[in-house]
């Protein structure tokens, strides 16, 4: 943001005079909200090796981020969410059927992954029915199932290769 001000100076003669002049302000917490607070930027790398930076909402998923962005990660695993993590002693059951494929398969490493919730049962069975031992990794999870959250400004997702999902 821009801020124009005004000073007023003293010359050498006495006279009082006014100098415009601009200052860059630094976003305060004190200030209105601005939709910029609740963006972040994620570095995608598909499977060429070609990077994109592109910015996500947080609260979104990683899928959703790549579908604004037309990052194509094959069909979606919806469904509703089998539990939600309120607390370090609470899991609530929301008794949602899960991911339902493992076609939205993507690799995160590096800023706020720790953030990520951690991957349930479902997710790990999506995973294991479409992809192959060695296909999964640490770091392998499903960007239907990633929201994303501050932390990850600045975040790394790798593309794998597709999965063929457009046979009649």
């Amino acid at each position: 943001m821009l801020r124009i001000a005004s000073k007023r100076i003293l010359s050498n003669n006495g006279s009082a005079s006014r100098a415009l002049f601009s200052t860059v302000a630094q976003a305060s917490s004190s200030g209105p909200p601005s939709v910029m607070d609740s963006i972040v930027k994620l570095n995608f790398v598909d499977p060429s090796g070609a990077r994109r930076s592109v910015p996500g909402y947080i609260g979104k998923t990683i899928y959703d981020t790549c579908e604004m962005h037309g990052i194509d990660l094959g069909p979606a695993s919806v469904g509703g969410a089998v539990e939600a993590i309120r607390s370090d002693t609470w899991t609530e059951p929301l008794y949602g059927e899960g991911p339902s494929t493992g076609y939205d398969h993507v690799l995160i490493v590096g800023n706020g992954v720790e953030t990520a919730t951690p991957m349930n049962h479902k997710e790990a069975a999506a995973l294991g029915d479409y992809w192959d031992d060695d296909e999964i990794f640490p770091e392998s999870r499903l960007a239907t199932q990633v929201l994303i959250t501050k932390e990850m400004d600045g975040m790394t997702v790798y593309v794998p290769d597709r999965i063929v999902d457009d046979i009649p």
